[in-house]
């Protein structure tokens, strides 16, 4: 099966095909940094981190871009309310967004830019749109001209005719058409500004992805990634500047997660109901989210609750029981269940990849990860070699690391308990062997009281956070 993916600018799913041969371009809309990040930043993250794990397992080379709004009417709110020049506040918070995409474990993007860094593009393609007729300057601003643009709305599937319904002619009827978007806006008193064509000011939302775009990635793109709450009006925007500017089509592929949803409603900062990626973080393991989000389809919405956690967080150990060492040596279990193990593990591998294969369906493909950790436990019951059970818990590590998962829970910077473990877990067998009952159980109590947990087997004794 070749590699499905849903479109949205079609609606429908739709055989993918790179316009270089094996190579990805990506685009994903990343955070405006006004505020903490959030888990629903986490999720739309961690969406396209899986997708493009699994396009570089299929052997592509996937560039990658996400960008930084760093200059915005939100983050100089911001600014203000904290007496903070917004620059320096987007710096702070980039900074803390950084630190995250390392503590989640995704995987690094080719070029992070943003959108003060990209002024002279941002100025430069407003001129080219400006030339072409497809926007207008008015005191300073400069707006895009909707009515140039023939299929405004096709992402979305908004009609022009509602939106201008719609529209609040009353906040700026300068515009020659209400449903005009700006471009640049004219400086104001205490705002960050640059010196462009139309006099001092800054780029508007939309325009500052199409310039990044442009300059990193060319003029068309594989894959345009981001919340399907971007759907409108920002990446209807966004296809309407870029395709009019350059007569080709923005991106093959539009790509959108649903939305981490908090007591039915969207996570958002503007309404405050949200969960920092920081709060999350000081109590559970990343792979806890990332659990949460492969457990559902991407484009799907996720809801987040304590439940919703615990479930995650039993569904990582269930799939870590299953990686445990194996040290037994037994040979006794009949050729015929050692085949019978190969046959279903390659039976599930195939599954795992049809599944992906069908736009990226995690939830599927953790069904057949559990086969394979199912398969696993019998053998280890029926008492097959030691080697015959590390072959198949290497495929299961495989397919784990293919969506970003870790075998064991990763050790925090600076934690050596591991080592203390290990040598309390030898006191206890020794003690255990002088039939010192009382003092083993008491090790062993006080170990798992610290989220350490013990069992005992017949090969010997195993541990593992949890």
């Amino acid at each position: 099966m070749s590699q499905q993916i849903y479109n949205t600018l079609t609606r429908r799913k739709e055989t993918f095909e790179t316009i270089q041969s094996r190579l990805v371009t990506m685009y994903v809309c990343g955070p405006t940094v006004y505020d903490k990040a959030h888990v629903g930043h986490a999720m739309s993250a961690l969406a396209f981190d899986v997708i493009r794990r699994y396009l570089e397992h299929g052997g592509y080379q996937v560039r990658h871009v996400m960008n930084y709004t760093d200059v915005d009417d939100k983050l100089i709110r911001r600014g203000r309310e904290l007496d903070v020049n917004p620059i320096h506040l987007a710096e702070r918070y980039i900074g803390e967004f950084e630190k995250h995409i390392a503590d989640l474990g995704l995987l690094r993007a080719t070029v992070y830019p943003r959108a003060t860094e990209e002024i002279p593009r941002i100025i430069a393609l407003i001129e080219r749109l400006v030339a072409k007729g497809h926007a207008y300057a008015i005191e300073g601003d400069v707006y895009f001209r909707v009515k140039t643009d023939g299929d405004y709305g096709k992402l979305s599937g908004r009609r022009l005719e509602e939106m201008r319904a719609g529209a609040r002619i009353a906040v700026d009827e300068r515009k020659e058409d209400p449903v005009d978007f700006a471009l640049w806006k004219a400086a104001k008193p205490g705002e960050p500004s640059w010196e462009s064509p139309w006099g001092s000011g800054r780029p508007g939302w939309h325009i500052e992805c199409s310039a990044m775009i442009l300059r990193h990635l060319g003029e068309r793109i594989d894959i345009h990634g981001g919340g399907n709450d971007l759907i409108f009006p920002h990446h209807e925007n966004e296809i309407a500047q870029s395709e009019s500017a350059t007569g080709q089509p923005l991106a093959r592929y539009w790509a959108h997660n649903g939305m981490m949803q908090l007591a039915g409603e969207k996570m958002s900062k503007s309404i405050g109901n949200l969960v920092t990626i920081e709060e999350f973080l000081a109590r559970h393991e990343a792979d806890v989210l990332r659990m949460m989000v492969l457990g559902s389809h991407y484009r799907s919405p996720l809801t987040f609750s304590d439940e919703t956690v615990t479930q995650a967080t039993s569904a990582l150990e269930r799939l870590r029981s299953a990686l445990r060492p194996v040290t037994s040596a037994s040979g006794g279990a009949d050729a015929g269940k050692a085949e019978n193990l190969e046959r279903q593990i390659e039976a599930s591998r195939k599954r795992f990849l049809a599944a992906m294969e069908d736009d990226f369906n995690t939830a599927g493909a953790l069904g057949h990860l559990f086969d394979i950790v199912r398969v696993i436990h019998q053998a280890c019951e029926q008492g097959l070699a030691a080697d015959r059970i590390t072959s198949a818990q290497d495929q299961l590590r495989l397919l784990m690391g293919v969506l970003g998962l870790h075998s064991e829970r990763p050790a925090a910077a600076g934690d050596r308990s591991a080592a203390f473990i290990e040598l309390l877990i030898d006191m206890r067998n020794e003690l255990r062997g002088l039939k010192l009952w009382a003092l083993a159980d008491r090790i062993r109590d006080r170990l798992d009281d610290l989220g350490v947990l013990i069992e005992d087997a017949r090969e010997g004794t195993t541990w593992r956070r949890r």
